[in-house]
């Protein structure tokens, strides 16, 4: 496999692009980007945009007052490319003028080597001064699912701000990361409460000892914090709990040694958007091999494609082995659980499909 960069095809610079024996050839790829980008430059008007190979997002176009751009309302109006699935942003005057337009966005570099993206919709948009420069800045949220690879079906966020400047947006692609890598894009007012208030969620993922973060916001749930004895791990203090952010509660769990330190951390609700109910959780041998694990039942909440409110029950099986945890993926796929399972009824409807015999 070799790497080649490709730069500067008509005045931009493209990704890093991976091309394999399997791929496209060089030149074919080359060839496609500049017909997309001449299609891209060829939009001055709101007419060209079917023309050019694009679509309007129903529903998500908007009137607003935008400063810089003068003291009356414009139009932002969100394209989707149909056969790239890649989202750009136009700013037209009354009379359908693009004044401004722009595809570098978050949401078209998930796939750095192709130019199709995986973004399906276009789930929320907010106008709001995040940078405290007087500026109304624009919050885009996407909906993604990946065709292929380890995640292929499973749906989930991405998050972008694009900054407003002499008549003009601007990203910045650190705060982009942050707010994708720490799951702050669940929507505009997590948004908002990480870029405009100093908020974050990182303390999570960065943080070495309870200590640090309980001083950060972290919220103990005390009826299931306990020390129990790991077999290959040691004496460990199970610690769940829960980050406010917004209006969600983002929920992990720790295991603490006895000097504070945090050895192992959990992220049983996923891509969910909040801890909706704990249900229980307990330490025990499921899969027969002697040493404890870890199993927590729980509610999350998030919403559905056309915004609407849901809940599921998820139960997470966290195994024991002689370097730490591994996940449960097998169990996960031959049960749904419900919202009347119990956590002593999965304890035994585990322990039947690792082969326990049932107890009398």
């Amino acid at each position: 496999m070799c790497i080649l960069y490709l730069v500067c095809i008509c005045g931009w610079l493209l990704p890093f692009v991976q091309v394999s024996a399997q791929s496209e050839t060089v030149s074919a790829l080359v060839q496609k980007y500049e017909i997309y980008q001449e299609q891209f430059a060829a939009i001055e008007t709101a007419e060209d945009i079917e023309a050019n190979g694009y679509e309007r997002i129903e529903g998500q176009s908007f009137p607003v007052l935008l400063e810089s751009f003068g003291e009356e309302e414009v139009t932002f109006l969100p394209i989707m490319h149909k056969e790239y699935h890649r989202l750009a942003v136009l700013i037209t005057d009354s009379s359908g003028k693009v004044l401004y337009k722009t595809d570098q966005l978050e949401t078209n570099y998930k796939y750095l080597e192709k130019l199709e993206q995986p973004t399906k919709a276009l789930a929320a948009v907010s106008f709001q001064d995040l940078n405290h420069d007087g500026l109304t800045d624009i919050v885009l949220i996407t909906n993604c699912e990946n065709a292929a690879g380890e995640y292929a079906g499973e749906p989930y966020k991405v998050g972008d701000v694009l900054f407003q400047r002499d008549g003009g947006f601007y990203r910045d692609w650190r705060i982009s990361d942050k707010i994708n890598r720490f799951s702050m894009n669940k929507s505009a007012d997590f948004i908002a409460a990480y870029v405009r208030d100093g908020n974050s969620t990182e303390i999570l993922y960065t943080a070495a000892t309870l200590k640090e973060l309980l001083n950060n916001g972290f919220k103990i749930i005390e009826e299931q914090n306990y020390t129990r004895n790991f077999e290959k791990q040691g004496k460990l203090r199970v610690v769940p709990g829960v980050l406010r952010m917004a209006e969600y509660d983002i929920f992990m769990i720790y295991l603490v040694n006895e000097q504070g330190y945090i050895v192992w951390s959990f992220q049983p609700m996923a891509d969910y958007d909040n801890l909706y109910a704990l249900k229980g959780m307990t330490c025990r041998d499921m899969d027969g091999d002697g040493m404890k694990d870890i199993v927590v039942l729980a509610r999350y909440s998030y919403s559905g494609p056309d915004g609407e409110f849901l809940i599921d029950t998820r139960c997470s099986i966290y195994y024991q082995r002689t370097d730490g945890f591994a996940e449960d993926t097998d169990f996960a796929e031959t049960y749904q659980c419900t919202e009347e399972d119990t956590v002593g009824e999965l304890v035994e409807i585990i322990r039947d499909y690792w082969g326990w015999p049932k107890e009398e």
